[in-house]
């Protein structure tokens, strides 16, 4: 078996996080035609909507200030105004595809992200709801969840929430050290945090989230080791640890500080494995890639009866065959692929207004992706994939890559299928990479965050 600091260095490359499969950049995009896109949309809908109903997932945009980590699609402003026409856009893109459905929708799930969902007032929040949710009949195992921001999320927002039947929350913790949280431009105390969530649990949310990054400027293992102990002191349900994405290249913000106050490959992993060490002491569970959660959580039990899901919101507890994604860079997917959004606010919100949907690209999955999907979500959800599925694939080409791997301890393999180890699960996206057949003919221009 090969050594720790060996494999962090060999398996320290740009790798996809595999929400998605084929992922964004290797969407085929020139061949994708909207109007096939409608025709699939309507062909998915009618079978999901009879047999699981549907996810939908809301992107609002919109933050007052950037934090310089992130490399979501956001829209920086103060001004408020905005939130008006933005909700306007929004009931209009869904009636259009009221237009596509032939029957009232059954909303499953429901996940509202961004930028910052609660930038958006109580009331505006409360009427975006009340215009959706009017429009569609919910499911009565119904799961929605929203992002909330610490600073910014007022007991009044819960209230609409707790009105709406949302029993999820996650709010954007980081990291809760100063010099950390200056370097990104992130600034929230703990009382912060802890306010949130003492006003989540006394309206009954069931499942409080943190997302938790590490390899950000100046972490060390003694500040992640306290920004642990506050945030345990809390308990949250769920908690995402992370890997911090640089991609200066696309996220020109990033370039508020030095590569040289980034931790390097094995020092960074040494902060992802303080943080693992104390979640697995006190109790959580991990789950897949970089979360964790407490064994009553619903998340932990999905993975416990092979539920567990995973696409574009992340890890799910719930799985429909349909996610229709509103609002600016949102991603729609159905069995026959992808597509997503125009991503500038404007452009969005001016297509939708006048009538049309908003999707700018997307992707039709060909009979090889679907394999090659099912595969990747099997290893990323189970950590175990039947070698029946691999068999599928014609003229599969990484075995030998697979074999490396079973020596170096990162999996066993054998005629029924190959099992990820508990080392494996640290290079999880490296093996899932290894049934990516786009990944073989990338080009050489980096797209993607390193694996560790």
């Amino acid at each position: 078996m090969t050594d720790y600091a060996t494999l962090l260095k060999k398996y320290d490359v740009p790798v996809p996080r595999y929400t998605s499969y084929p992922t964004v950049p290797h969407w085929q995009i020139d061949s994708f035609d909207a109007s096939v896109w409608q025709q699939k949309l309507s062909m998915a809908f009618e079978k999901s909507n009879a047999d699981k109903g549907i996810s939908l997932y809301i992107h609002l945009p919109f933050c007052e200030s950037l934090c310089t980590y992130c490399a979501c699609n956001t829209r920086i402003t103060k001004n408020h105004g905005v939130e008006e026409r933005y909700i306007q856009a929004l009931l209009a893109e869904w009636a259009l595809y009221e237009g596509i459905f032939k029957t009232k929708p059954i909303l499953r799930e429901l996940h509202i992200g961004g930028g910052t969902p609660t930038f958006f007032s109580p009331e505006n929040l409360d009427k975006l709801l009340t215009g959706l949710l009017s429009r569609m009949e919910i499911h009565p195992e119904h799961e929605f969840s929203l992002e909330g921001h610490p600073n910014n999320t007022l007991p009044e927002h819960l209230d609409v929430l707790q009105k709406h039947g949302f029993k999820r929350i996650s709010f954007g913790v980081q990291d809760l050290s100063k010099q950390v949280q200056d370097a990104i431009h992130r600034i929230q105390p703990f009382e912060n945090v802890k306010r949130v969530v003492e006003e989540s649990r006394v309206r009954q949310f069931n499942s409080i989230s943190f997302d938790l990054v590490y390899g950000l400027p100046f972490q060390t293992v003694s500040s992640i080791a306290e920004t642990m102990k506050q945030v345990l002191s809390l308990r949250p349900d769920r908690i995402s640890f992370y890997s911090y994405a640089h991609v200066p290249w696309l996220k020109p913000g990033q370039r508020g500080y030095e590569d040289a106050d980034l931790p390097g490959d094995i020092r960074k992993r040494t902060l992802y494995d303080t943080g693992r060490s104390r979640l697995l002491s006190a109790g959580y569970v991990e789950i897949g890639m970089d979360h964790f959660a407490l064994p009553h959580d619903t998340l932990y039990k999905a993975q416990q009866l092979g539920k567990l899901h995973r696409n574009f919101m992340g890890y799910t507890t719930t799985y429909t065959d349909m996610l229709i994604g509103l609002g600016s860079s949102s991603i729609s997917e159905t069995p026959y692929g992808y597509a997503q959004n125009l991503k500038v606010v404007e452009e969005y919100e001016r297509t939708v207004l006048e009538g049309a949907l908003p999707v700018t690209k997307g992707h039709l999955h060909t009979h090889d992706d679907l394999l090659r999907k099912q595969i990747i979500l099997s290893l990323s959800c189970r950590g175990y994939v039947e070698m029946e599925k691999i068999k599928l694939i014609p003229d599969f080409t990484t075995m030998d890559t697979l074999q490396t791997m079973q020596t170096e301890g990162l999996l066993h393999m054998n005629n029924d299928g190959i099992r990820i180890t508990p080392l494996g699960f640290t290079f999880i996206r490296n093996i899932c990479q290894c049934f990516d057949a786009y990944q073989e003919a990338a080009t050489e221009r980096v797209v993607f965050s390193k694996a560790i």
